[in-house]
């Protein structure tokens, strides 16, 4: 595999495997961070269960929190390619400087705003008395390490950016492998039970944040990360690209966030818990399909932005076509593996026949629609690597809205349970919507790129 790739001038087939699958890769390990610690702490002895419901309250908000770092990378790092692909290195080194300082102070901000409001928020958000003591413990742990989790995320996609898909890669993978030796030392040798998930969480996290900032200051790195030059229109410029894959991955949270709370409410004191630990377990399974997915659609981002830089419309083509296609193969692949081996994956959570069961059904139901996600995840993304954010940010919220009304209404309407069914209406719909909207606006952005690229020449 080429150590940097040349977006410009490599073959696209190519330079989209090459991109997309250390990514897509790296993504998938990065599960790894919440469903080692998920599975660890569901075997916990005697608590096991009721630790897992309260890490699963956890999990929805820890994605919120960590959210911010892509409001930055994925903003920041489309425009510095864009700068690369016409040549402006000088304009490419200021926007990762200030992509830099924009993470700092957000880890700052973000860090007391969840500490003076993780009692209230984990309360609301699905939280039981008996659940609440376990939750508290790995939020208040983890949100101390909200500065290393920003900059190993929000940093790592301006290493992709500029070529360096095998250093993103090892970003992650160190953090993932860090994660994966630590937990047991942590949970079960020093005997510090949820405590030790988050600590070993942290201390993972901090190592990907030394990496990728050292990687970043290397002098071979074409745009290197320096001091200075900040600006706030600069920053303005970030944030109104990246509002879009931050608006999709906040509001993935918070969708989260509301199943858990009306599964709690409306499973009531029988089934609320076990509802949620179900749900727990559902979305570690989910993740596994979308965040390989996600690191396909926007790890192959800057081939895109790059080539709207350049002016190369049929290169834009060729790579969004190949994008779709490898997710759709990736999703047809999942969606067998849902019906075949979906329960041993269960069994790593739990060894309780009944709560298992639940769980695969669950799962079954939850990724009904994952096929026509592909569609959804590769036009959002490919839409806003060509700075249609607008466009994009519709596409997205129209999901998660269909999502939100599901979600609410089902439970009401018809049982607790219902409510896994939100997600593949939502997805099937949204994925409709979805294409015929890009099916439209896409030849109309390229033929104007045509037409700047005859006017350069």
């Amino acid at each position: 595999m080429k150590r940097q790739n040349d977006l410009g001038r490599d073959p696209v087939f190519q330079l989209v495997l090459r991109l997309a699958l250390p990514t897509m890769l790296a993504q998938l390990v990065s599960v790894l961070y919440s469903i080692v610690d998920r599975i660890y702490i569901g075997n916990l002895p005697e608590i096991g269960s009721l630790a897992l419901a309260g890490v699963g309250v956890c999990g929805p908000i820890v994605t919120l929190l960590g959210s911010s770092a892509t409001l930055v990378g994925m903003g920041g790092s489309p425009i510095m390619a864009m700068r690369m692909g016409e040549g402006d290195l000088p304009q490419a080194r200021r926007i990762l400087s200030n992509a830099f300082l924009a993470l700092l102070v957000l880890s700052g901000v973000l860090t007391a705003g969840f500490l003076l409001a993780k009692d209230t928020l984990l309360m609301w958000f699905g939280a039981s008395e008996a659940t609440f003591g376990y939750a508290d413990t790995y939020l208040t742990i983890y949100t101390l390490g909200t500065f290393f989790a920003l900059m190993a995320t929000g940093m790592n996609s301006f290493l992709i950016c500029q070529g360096f898909s095998g250093l993103g890669m090892a970003t992650v993978l160190m953090g993932a492998v860090l994660n994966i030796i630590l937990d047991p030392v942590f949970m079960f040798l020093l005997d510090m039970g949820v405590a030790g998930a988050a600590v070993a969480t942290v201390l993972s996290q901090m190592a990907s944040c030394a990496f990728v900032l050292l990687s970043l200051r290397r002098k071979s790195m074409p745009v290197r990360l320096t001091w200075g030059g900040f600006s706030w229109r600069i920053i303005r410029r970030i944030a109104a690209f990246g509002l879009s894959p931050f608006l999709i991955i906040a509001t993935d949270s918070v969708l989260l966030i509301v199943l858990n709370t009306m599964l709690q409410r409306y499973g009531g004191a029988e089934q609320g818990d076990t509802l949620v630990t179900c749900a727990t377990i559902v979305q570690s399974y989910m993740l596994l399909i979308t965040m390989p997915m996600g690191g396909v659609t926007a790890g192959c981002q800057p081939i895109v932005s790059f080539n709207y830089g350049a002016a190369q419309p049929q290169r834009i083509r060729r790579a969004i076509r190949y994008i779709c296609t490898l997710c759709v193969v990736f999703t047809a692949v999942m969606m067998a593996v849902t019906w075949t081996i979906s329960p041993l994956f269960v069994r790593l959570f739990t060894q309780d026949a009944a709560l298992g069961a639940q769980s695969v059904g669950y799962i079954r139901i939850f990724t009904a629609a994952i096929i026509p996600l592909a569609f959804q995840y590769t036009f959002v993304d490919e839409t806003t690597a060509l700075g249609q954010v607008r466009l994009a940010l519709f596409c997205s919220l129209f999901r998660k809205g269909l999502f939100l009304a599901c979600t609410v209404a089902l439970p009401i309407l018809v049982s607790a349970e219902a409510a896994f069914l939100a997600e593949p209406i939502a997805d099937l719909t949204a994925a409709i919507v979805t294409s015929a909207l890009f099916a439209h606006f896409l030849p109309k952005i390229l033929a104007r790129l045509d037409r700047m690229g005859a006017a350069a020449a």
